[in-house]
């Protein structure tokens, strides 16, 4: 039973004698399992006790960088400050960098300005290429832990990684275009807001994987590019329906499916099956209203709370932990919304 406890200490929390906390520390016997038991959340009790102190009066600056649709930012925003309460006694303030689209070198820049600054931490959704993944190294030289959201750099010296297991989301989304799709005709769109995020790489193999063992006959049409905005994502996905008139179910990996909806609207065509990412503001909205199949949809603020706890462990003011697995995915339908959505 390891622990940094004096015997004494041990003894005084737990309301028993020296004598008896040593006989169960070293497994003497002799002694009631209730009574081992109750050294045991003494132990616990301590160190919880220990974290507590760690964390009194101290405050952690973390800046939050990321490159997405404001709808998600909106929801990243919204799910850090409704954890914030759960950090006590710790004090966590934040600064928000968001960008809907652009070039590396603006988010390059932002995370340099960070470096310079001083930070105690970065929570970062960021594109996988080189230059982010280099100037990620340069803030942790300078001491500054950078965690991954949603989607990770998993070449450059970050901390960690929060999120889902995205090749996992992939398959998921396969089983369950194929199973709702049936026996019926029909291709599958699938669309990526970008080619450099790591996170719909990853689902595009899951689900190409499965539906390729599974569903051989069907065709995937890949579009990327349009970042995930209505504004872009119409053209990309009415021209894929124009050339592909067999064109049945979606699978959005990246976003601006109000924009994919309206280019089969236009067109007067149907979709059969369209499953989607993240209970962001909009697709609650299409889910209510039965125009997405389902949305994989993950705790937000499950994984805003683990970053923040990286970053405060990276600091020793949490005492060391496994790295935290990845968030549960959640298979989202018009009459599962989780409370608090369905009204939104």
């Amino acid at each position: 039973m390891g622990h940094p406890f004096p015997i004494r200490e041990i003894a005084r929390q737990a309301g028993l004698s020296e004598a008896t906390v040593d006989r169960v520390l070293n497994a003497r016997g002799g002694v009631r399992r209730s009574t081992a038991d109750e050294v045991r959340r003494a132990i616990a009790d301590l160190d919880r006790q220990r974290t507590q102190v760690r964390l009194v009066g101290r405050t952690f600056m973390l800046d939050i960088v990321m490159q997405s649709p404001e709808r998600f930012s909106t929801a990243v925003r919204a799910a850090l400050e409704a954890e914030l309460p759960s950090l006590h006694p710790a004090v966590v303030r934040s600064r928000f960098h968001f960008r809907e689209t652009g070039p590396a070198a603006g988010l390059t820049a932002v995370l340099e300005r960070i470096a310079r600054r001083g930070s105690q931490g970065v929570i970062l959704k960021a594109p996988d290429v080189p230059e982010v993944a280099a100037a990620v190294g340069r803030l942790s030289a300078a001491g500054v832990p950078v965690v991954t959201l949603a989607t990770d750099l998993p070449a450059a010296s970050r901390l960690g990684y929060v999120g889902i297991d995205n090749r996992a989301a992939g398959a998921t989304a396969a089983h369950l275009t194929g199973q709702w799709l049936g026996d019926r005709p029909g291709n599958v769109l699938t669309s990526l807001s970008s080619g450099f995020f790591r996170n719909e790489e990853e689902r595009e193999m899951g689900f190409r994987a499965v539906m390729r063992a599974r569903h051989p006959e069907r065709v995937l049409v890949e579009i990327a590019g349009g970042q995930g905005l209505d504004a872009g994502q119409y053209d990309l996905a009415r021209a894929a329906l124009e050339r592909d008139p067999e064109i049945r179910a979606v699978y959005s990996m990246g976003g601006g499916n109000i924009a994919t909806l309206r280019a089969f609207a236009d067109l007067g065509r149907t979709c059969a099956v369209f499953v989607a990412h993240d209970l962001d503001q909009d697709n609650t909205r299409l889910l209510r209203e039965h125009r997405l199949s389902a949305v994989l949809h993950h705790d937000l603020r499950q994984d805003l709370r683990e970053a923040c706890r990286l970053v405060m462990r990276a600091h020793g003011a949490l005492p060391p932990a496994p790295p935290p697995l990845p968030s549960a995915i959640q298979v989202v339908t018009p009459y599962n919304m989780p409370p608090g959505t369905a009204g939104t």
